[in-house]
């Protein structure tokens, strides 16, 4: 599943993907996605992306936050969180200092 949210941030450009492990720290998830957009079209693109790519591979749509705003998209399908933010969002919310004991994955390792 978060390889499928990698390619459809990738294919719409996402900036700055990360992927956290939180799978061995919290019961929320196992990873957290988290990427960001230029603008709020863009943040509102990707994250129709990410819905449509998931469906396509028969995953149910998950719970959505924040979309009409577009300042920080959640997109909550139990397994895998994703994070969409506007720039000036992510630097203020900072998630990766916030999670700092979940594991960095690398995106090359998930594409594997």
């Amino acid at each position: 599943m978060a390889k499928i949210v990698i390619d459809a941030l990738e294919d719409k450009k996402a900036v700055n993907i990360r992927v956290l492990d939180i799978s061995e720290i919290s019961p929320l998830a196992d990873y957290f996605v988290i990427a960001s957009g230029t603008n709020r079209n863009q943040v509102q693109a990707l994250s129709d992306n990410v819905e449509e790519s998931l469906g396509k591979a028969g995953y149910k749509s998950g719970k959505v936050e924040g979309y009409n705003s577009a300042n920080w998209i959640l997109l909550d399908y139990s397994d895998v969180v994703v994070h969409i933010f506007d720039e000036e969002n992510r630097g203020f919310y900072n998630l990766e200092r916030l999670w700092t004991d979940g594991k960095p994955v690398e995106i090359e390792d998930l594409k594997a």
